[in-house]
């Protein structure tokens, strides 16, 4: 089975941006709390003057941080399509891999990884890049999914749960305490719902390794309410 780190198959599915559209677009209907806010808390709370994001993807998060916090943002992201919809936000961007960072050491007061860790080959190689351009009281914000997200979803097509890529929500704390001293944990729950079967189909379809299962769904006649489970580290030297 393909992997969610199998570069090929990230290349191809970044290269624009409608299946990260899709797999997002259920998020209209989410409970809980917003886990990209969260995200945005862990990165206020070190009051940072440069952050960088990895895997930026359309720049909504890069955005916020740029409008919202006193601090130079830097974005990179392998998908020259995802780069260019930040940049058009206004954002700095730039094309890079976040195995490779092209920053000098300790330059950064933070850095985010925003659910893409999972598609890294080089798991340890990037987490490494991370910590070297943070300075040595820098904080990493990481974010994640649980293995168990939307797991009502993914056991109607007979899966146990949601792919992980290897970075999920139940194996990260142990990855990142390999580089970073302290790691804190904040997980983030709620629900979201399928109205239909059609929208349902749609968001395993545009799932980059297991699309083929859609049309495993029943039909059913009435929503699918979905567990939303999250994480997100808080890690520090």
């Amino acid at each position: 089975m393909t992997r969610l780190n199998d570069p090929e198959l990230v290349r191809e599915e970044y290269a624009d941006e409608t299946g990260l559209a899709a797999r997002m677009a259920v998020q209209q209907s989410a409970t809980g709390p917003d886990p990209y806010a969260v995200v945005f808390e862990a990165v206020s709370e070190c009051e940072p003057g440069r952050v960088l994001e990895v895997g930026c993807g359309r720049g909504e998060l890069a955005d916020r941080m740029s409008r919202e916090l006193e601090a130079r943002v830097v974005a990179i992201d392998q998908s020259v399509r995802m780069v260019e919809l930040t940049a058009a936000r206004g954002v700095e961007a730039i094309v890079g891999d976040a195995q490779d960072l092209p920053f000098q050491d300790g330059f950064f007061d933070c850095a985010v990884a925003a659910w893409m860790l999972y598609h890294v080959p080089d798991l340890d190689g990037a987490l490494r890049e991370l910590r070297r351009v943070l300075r040595p009281v820098g904080r990493l914000v990481a974010a994640t999914s649980s293995e168990r997200n939307l797991g009502e979803l993914w056991q109607l097509v007979g899966e146990r749960g949601a792919p992980s890529g290897g970075f999920s929500a139940e194996v990260a704390d142990g990855l990142l305490l390999r580089h970073f001293t302290t790691v804190e944990r904040r997980d983030v729950r709620g629900t979201v719902t399928f109205p239909d079967r059609e929208t349902a189909h749609r968001h395993v379809s545009a799932c980059p390794t297991r699309g083929e299962l859609a049309d495993r769904l029943p039909i059913f006649d009435r929503p699918l309410v979905a567990s939303r489970h999250v994480a997100v580290f808080v890690c520090e030297p």
